[in-house]
């Protein structure tokens, strides 16, 4: 559905984009990834055929962007971070507007604006005023006008920048629903955990460069090398536990986290199963009062992987 390769663009000698490849399938959502200044937006800008590469290929639903604008501006629907919207209109006057530019006509438009605002639950505020509308209902107002004309394929540029927790999960959910219809979509956020909630594939880029392009669980892999696990023993006995474990031959390191009252214990090269903390413990008559192992988020695999550059 989206395609690219070795898609780059500059401006004067500074990359906003260096030689980006990567493929969408059909039913993808793919969470994209970067600081700001990464070539997030660039890269969609240049997809919705609003920007033109220095050099490169890319295709979205098998056209070219080169040649075939407008067959793509059909097939597409590209949410901006910043967007304007005209207060003095009512929402579905505001709809109606871009269902008449999408040539929507008659009955069929009245029908496409009312099934788009129940999709994105703002129904009740149909006859309200654009600008007595929140940042959230404001974010779902534009998503619902690029779902008008029933897009193949959807880039969202920070859908939940500036929402509120609320409003952020209800931008979650809606993305779920929309993943469950086949949309292809593109999606880049800042709210890290909630992507690795709704895609299947994620992209880290920096400073115009992909350095990562898979699912999540291959980034987890690439970026913790030795599994951990907290271990909480009585506090009387954590000199003990502490002994027994560094003892291990499948334990690397144990440190003593004094505020959690807890032991911190990585195993060694190529061990992942930490069930053997809990039997070596017991059977040296410790009580055991806790063992889980130390979850790595899309937070810790972006900062694993990235370095904080910027163009």
């Amino acid at each position: 559905m989206i395609e690219t390769r070795d898609l780059t663009k500059m401006y004067g000698d500074l990359y906003a984009l260096n030689r980006l490849t990567l493929k969408l399938e059909r039913g993808d959502v793919y969470g994209f990834i970067g600081p700001n200044g990464a070539g997030k937006t660039t890269t969609m800008r240049i997809l919705s055929t609003l920007l033109n590469p220095t050099w490169g290929e890319a295709s979205v639903c098998g056209y070219s962007i080169y040649n075939n604008a407008k067959e793509i501006r059909r097939l597409m629907g590209y949410m901006p971070d910043f967007f304007g919207v005209y207060d003095d209109m009512k929402v579905i006057e505001y709809l109606e507007f871009f269902a008449a530019a999408y040539r929507i006509k008659g009955p069929e438009r009245r029908r496409k604006c009312d099934q788009v605002l129940e999709l994105v639950d703002l129904g009740y505020k149909r006859d309200a005023l654009v600008t007595s509308l929140s940042r959230g209902m404001t974010q779902r107002l534009g998503l619902a006008r690029v779902l008008l004309h029933e897009p193949q394929v959807l880039l969202l540029d920070e859908p939940a920048s500036g929402l509120d927790p609320r409003a952020r999960i209800d931008m979650r959910n809606l993305l779920k629903e929309l993943r469950n219809m086949g949309k292809t979509i593109l999606v880049s956020s800042h709210i890290l955990p909630e992507l690795a909630d709704i895609c299947n594939k994620i992209g880290i880029i920096e400073r115009g460069q992909l350095l990562f392009d898979g699912d999540v669980q291959t980034a987890i892999k690439q970026v913790r090398q030795n599994a951990v696990y907290f271990v909480a023993v009585g506090h009387e006995q954590n000199a003990t536990a502490r002994e027994l474990l560094e003892a291990h031959i499948d334990v690397k390191t144990v440190e003593a986290r004094e505020a959690e009252d807890c032991l911190r214990v990585t195993l060694a090269d190529g061990v992942i199963d930490g069930s053997f903390i809990a039997d070596l413990l017991l059977q040296n008559g410790l009580r055991l009062k806790m063992l889980k192992e130390e979850e790595i988020d899309l937070e810790d695999v972006f900062m694993g992987i990235t370095k904080g550059i910027t163009n």
